[in-house]
């Protein structure tokens, strides 16, 4: 009983910080797929979801709306990396557009290591409700919290590539640039949408994180990593696969590290992506659950 106990406390922490995973995962397959940009400030808007929350919070904003004007804030710091950083270099080699994406990580992690120092933040969890205890295990109202929002956002995320115009414009440019063209649809805008897109979920990711974890100015660094693992290992064109790739990574980083040892979980995840690299390219849940067009 204790060891089934033990099981599912892992799997529980595992679905948890599995879910921010496969949100800011989905970030990186909308950008890739409408830029052709690994976008490596993925992990820093999570990062500025979480902090800026936390100081309206602090502030005395209600959590709610501290919450909003917090993802309406870096989905605008994304439209503005868009238009100042990634559409002025379209045109150039795509390991240009790569290094501008890395360093405009860096300078937005400096710039949150000048606002808020190298101290950790937290956040009150969204609900005061008790813990549930389930066969021995404890879960946490926030650990539901954090599955459920991420459920939602995938699910709203689908409704909108599938049943709004603009939503199927960005999928036109995914199947086909030139025939999207040829309808009228121009890429170039479709990229900001993308990047706006993404830039909104890795800042619900962060803030959702933020009670359980805590946040700092570095800690978009490794979620953006882990993420950018999850959307490899499940296929870079293809958003359900890079969900479940997230969740994947998620458990197997929390059995590591529960049942063998901290310091190893890293080394573990980056490892299946190198496995994954040389066996499966194209992802192990690409041929699963890739799409025919």
């Amino acid at each position: 009983m204790e060891a089934l106990s033990q099981i599912l406390q892992l799997l529980f922490s595992g679905l948890t910080i599995g879910s921010i995973y496969a949100l800011i995962a989905v970030g990186f397959v909308i950008t890739y797929n409408i830029t052709g940009v690994l976008n490596f400030a993925q992990g820093e808007f999570a990062m500025l979801g979480a902090l800026i929350s936390i100081s309206l919070a602090d502030a005395g904003v209600v959590l709610p709306v501290a919450v909003l004007l917090s993802v309406a804030g870096v989905v605008a710091i994304g439209g503005l990396f868009e238009r100042l950083a990634i559409y002025p270099a379209r045109r150039s080699p795509l390991t240009t557009l790569i290094i501008i994406t890395i360093g405009v990580s860096i300078a937005l992690r400096g710039l949150a290591l000048f606002i808020w120092g190298t101290e950790p933040h937290s956040l009150r969890p969204f609900s005061g409700l008790p813990s549930l205890h389930w066969m021995g295990a404890v879960l946490l109202p926030q650990s539901v919290w954090a599955v459920a929002v991420s459920c939602l956002m995938i699910v709203t995320l689908y409704l909108f590539f599938e049943r709004t115009y603009l939503g199927k414009a960005v999928t036109a440019c995914v199947v086909n640039r030139f025939a999207a063209r040829l309808m009228g649809i121009r890429p170039e805008k479709m990229s900001l949408v993308a990047i706006t897109v993404s830039a909104g979920l890795g800042a619900i990711a962060g803030i959702i994180i933020a009670p359980i974890s805590g946040a700092s100015y570095n800690m978009g660094l490794m979620l953006g990593m882990k993420a950018f693992v999850a959307a490899v290992i499940g296929g870079l064109t293809n958003a359900p696969a890079a969900i479940l790739g997230g969740f994947l990574i998620g458990i197997v980083e929390s059995f590591t590290e529960g049942l063998w040892t901290t310091g190893f979980k890293d080394a573990i995840s980056f490892g299946i992506l190198l496995l994954v690299l040389f066996v499966l390219p194209n992802g192990i849940f690409a041929k699963a659950t890739g799409k025919r067009v």
